[in-house]
């Protein structure tokens, strides 16, 4: 079976009202929306290509910001634009995970 897109992003958002740790405080809508118009950009947003989604808490908020792209289901956090380019460029594009950025899988 094909899936519809190649990789689904699902990068949290998430807002804690409490003030607690959030993706949130790290700008995560802004980096969602960068990912999102960098995909449109090079031609590979939609059906057989990448898909940027926004998610609500991915529940991973003290290693936060977080993202995970399927199917292959790798986290990533991030600090910057600059990274999430990495992560567009070698993962999304190129099929190679960005090691660096990766957060351990959970225990």
């Amino acid at each position: 079976m094909v899936s519809y897109y190649k990789h689904h992003v699902f990068m949290c958002v998430n807002e804690r009202a409490d003030g607690s740790q959030c993706c949130a405080q790290c700008n995560a809508q802004a980096s969602r929306d960068f990912l999102k118009k960098r995909t449109k950009e090079l031609g590979i947003a939609g059906q057989g290509g990448v898909r940027i989604n926004t998610a609500g808490c991915l529940d991973r908020c003290s290693e936060g910001p977080v993202a995970v792209v399927y199917p292959e289901g790798t986290w990533y956090t991030y600090i910057d634009n600059e990274d999430l380019e990495e992560i567009l460029q070698s993962h999304l594009i190129n099929g190679e995970p960005v090691a660096r950025l990766q957060l351990p899988d959970p225990a």
